[in-house]
């Protein structure tokens, strides 16, 4: 159980920071590499859907079934898979416009603005993307520390889809700090800090779910990020990997990233 508590925290973390790898890239670059990122995102995308609809749901049907009976147990499950649904929903809802991490952002867009020119409206962007990236991350923290704690391989597969979709929510936090401020190392310790509620996510769930973490308890978080994580894939996911895509391309990341989740899953059968 150590050994499982030590590998969940550290992915949440792995998973966290990958908004600081976003942010490496986006300096190192003079234009955006649409192509990378649309297979990515649409990866990144297929395993989140295939694992939470094969995997996760069921193990949260398993348990709640085992312990409610059959006709609650799939009840609670469904509304459980809903309730993620609506938690994320809200959390998009009440993000400002403004500062949404998955609206389309360029390189070569910020660039053409001049770098360092002290512009407010570039400088609040970024800031208000840090701000929607880490209110946006606690869940997904949550969901790959309980995932993690229960089944470290689906944890691994989890964590490794979220530091996928975290590496563009990075540039999305940098390039517009950079550009209006000219400064690099605020530009990264803003995309590097964003990440870190992922942690943060949990450390919470370590310290309020654990003491209550019985299969019930467990059926119901599990149903919650199966919902979460279907959400996430569907509205922000799979829309970014198109608006960056040219030729099908997030498609065909989001069948692979199905395909490596199956053989994977497969794999520890």
């Amino acid at each position: 159980m150590t050994e499982n508590l030590l590998l969940a925290f550290g992915l949440t973390l792995f998973a966290g920071l990958a908004t600081g790898i976003g942010s490496i890239l986006a300096f190192f670059t003079s234009r955006t590499n649409t192509k990378f990122l649309s297979i990515s995102l649409g990866f990144s995308a297929g395993v989140m859907i295939y694992v939470s609809m094969i995997e996760i749901f069921f193990k949260a049907k398993v348990a709640l079934v085992d312990s409610l009976g059959n006709v609650a147990g799939n009840w609670l499950t469904v509304g459980g898979f809903f309730a993620g649904m609506l938690l994320i929903a809200m959390i998009d809802k009440f993000i400002p416009k403004q500062g949404n991490p998955h609206e389309l952002k360029k390189v070569e867009d910020m660039n053409s603005t001049g770098l360092g020119t002290k512009q407010p409206d570039l400088l609040k962007m970024g800031m208000f993307t840090a701000l929607a990236i880490g209110i946006h991350n606690f869940p997904e923290g949550i969901a790959t520390f309980t995932a993690a704690l229960n089944d470290p391989g689906l944890g691994i597969a989890i964590a490794v889809a979220i530091a996928i979709h975290n590496i563009p929510e990075g540039i999305a936090v940098s390039v517009p700090v950079y550009f209006a401020t000219g400064d690099k190392k605020k530009a990264f310790k803003l995309s590097f800090l964003s990440g870190l509620s992922e942690p943060v996510g949990a450390i919470v769930a370590w310290l309020f779910l654990m003491p209550f973490l019985n299969d019930v308890m467990f059926g119901i978080i599990f149903a919650a990020v199966a919902g979460i994580m279907v959400f996430i894939s569907l509205d922000e996911l799979l829309p970014a990997a198109k608006r960056y895509d040219e030729t099908h391309l997030s498609i065909y990341g989001l069948i692979a990233g199905m395909a490596v989740m199956a053989i994977s899953l497969l794999l520890f059968i």
